[in-house]
Order: C-alpha cells, then sequence, then structure tokens
C-alpha cells in the first residue's frame, strides 16, 4: 500500500517523517515540537507557549489535509516534567470542543532540541 502523505509550511520537521499519513480515512499526525516554521528554531518560554506552538503547527497539518480539531479523536502529549501538566491543561482546554478526544499525556525524561511538549494526533475524515 502507498502512503499518503502531508508535508506542511506551517509545521518542522526533524527527522526523516511525513507530518502526517494517511490510511483510509484516518490521518496519523506525527509529533510536532514547538518549533516556529519560520525560523526554524524552538521557541522561546515556558509549557504554556510551547503547548501553544505545538498546537498551531498540529493546526496547520491538520489543514492541509482539509481537517479541523473536530476531526481529532486522539492525543498523545509528552512532557519533560509532570508538574506543568495543569498549565498544559489549560491551554488544551481551549483546543477543543467538547466532548474532547481521548488522551493520554506522559512523562518523559527528554525531547528533540529541548522541548518541554511534543504532541501527536489521530484525526478521522468526515
Amino acid at each position: 500500500m502507498k502512503r499518503k502523505a502531508f508535508n506542511v509550511e506551517g509545521a518542522v520537521a526533524v527527522g526523516p517523517y511525513s507530518h502526517a499519513v494517511e490510511s483510509g480515512d484516518v490521518i496519523y499526525l506525527s509529533g510536532q515540537t514547538p518549533i516556529d516554521s519560520r525560523t526554524g528554531k524552538l521557541i522561546a518560554g515556558g509549557v504554556e507557549a510551547q503547548t501553544e506552538q505545538s498546537f498551531k503547527n498540529l493546526f496547520n497539518v491538520l489543514a492541509s489535509a482539509g481537517l479541523t480539531p473536530d476531526n481529532v479523536i486522539k492525543v498523545n502529549v509528552f512532557l519533560t516534567d509532570m508538574n506543568d501538566f495543569t498549565v498544559m491543561n489549560q491551554v488544551y482546554s481551549k483546543q477543543f470542543a467538547q466532548p474532547f478526544p481521548a488522551r493520554t499525556t506522559i512523562g518523559v525524561a527528554s525531547l528533540p532540541l529541548g522541548a518541554k511538549i511534543e504532541i501527536e494526533m489521530i484525526a478521522r475524515k468526515g
């Protein structure tokens, strides 16, 4: 089966992968860290600003596939410090309408480029 991939100017890949891959009516979005696509650098600021930038990058990928946040069915969040959970959650709660997508939040030792957060999504067409 050939993959239909999406690569977007409004998101950055720091390795050999696609921003998203379509399989049937499901779109798997690669994790996005808080990199500013204009500069290619990690944005300054704490987890609040980094969470907002990660969502901005992800929503650019969603839009390239003709989707919106309403199409998201699952989100995985990776935090380097679980003490940032409350702040991340406050930003997260503004990104989606209820009912919210399913979600897992995992504490990790480190992320690329020293990011505090990385977020990946699964979305469904229709």
